[in-house]
């Protein structure tokens, strides 16, 4: 069973079909958008110095990239370190017991690389198209941990065969643990819309004050009088 989610559909408009007016128009009301749709970040040939001059911005842009950079390079080595199984040097496992380690920890860190790299490609985004803020710090510090989480989640309900998308047994290789592990993780949001359908399923949905809307109606007082 294969689903495929929604793709995003992008218009592209030639300038060429407007008026010069209207593209003047155009050019001065478009809201900055993420590349491709606008590659030259609303700047003139040369115009090449950050146009961040506060250094309080310019040490929150540092201290993010540092950290993301960290993260990106410390994930692929612990899922090396987990595969060759150093930890299992002090934890003194069977190899049955191990195994799980190794299944959960490959989902866990699958999860962080791929979260790691949504949210470098977001930082980037944003301090180019001068959209970076710091009431954002909190979402791009825990992005890599909650997909770290998550992909966790969505290996151990593939595991349990509560999510019957894939087959149970898949979960025994370690690139198809890694691989869905990293998708999770980069599409968290994607991710998030599907747990929420699996607990509408098993639990049923919660509308208005704290009612469920799968609760079965009262029979209605006209049908009884009658």
């Amino acid at each position: 069973m294969r689903e495929h989610g929604p793709l995003a559909a992008i218009r592209w408009t030639s300038s060429s079909e407007l008026r010069p007016d209207e593209t003047e128009n155009t050019e001065s009301e478009q809201v900055p958008g993420f590349a491709p749709s606008d590659l030259t970040d609303k700047r003139s040939p040369l115009d090449w110095k950050s146009r961040y001059s506060d250094p309080v911005a310019h040490c929150g842009i540092l201290v993010e990239s540092a950290y993301l950079a960290i993260l990106l390079a410390a994930a692929p080595l612990l899922m090396l370190a987990v595969w060759l199984g150093l930890p299992n040097k002090w934890l003194g496992l069977t190899d049955q017991k191990y195994s799980s380690v190794l299944k959960y920890g490959l989902a866990w860190l699958g999860g962080t690389l791929g979260g790691t790299l949504f949210d470098l490609k977001w930082l980037y985004h944003t301090v180019a198209k001068q959209s970076w803020h710091l009431d954002r710090r909190l979402w791009r510090f825990f992005t890599p941990h909650i997909s770290g989480g998550l992909a966790f989640a969505m290996i151990a309900m593939i595991s349990s065969g509560l999510f019957r998308v894939f087959d149970s047994n898949a979960t025994e290789s370690c690139s198809v643990v890694v691989a869905v592990s990293f998708l999770v993780g980069y599409f968290s949001d994607s991710a998030i819309a599907k747990f929420t359908e699996i607990a509408d399923i098993l639990f049923g949905t919660v509308s208005g004050k704290g009612k469920r809307r799968d609760q079965p109606k009262p029979p209605s007082t006209d049908n009884a009088n009658r």
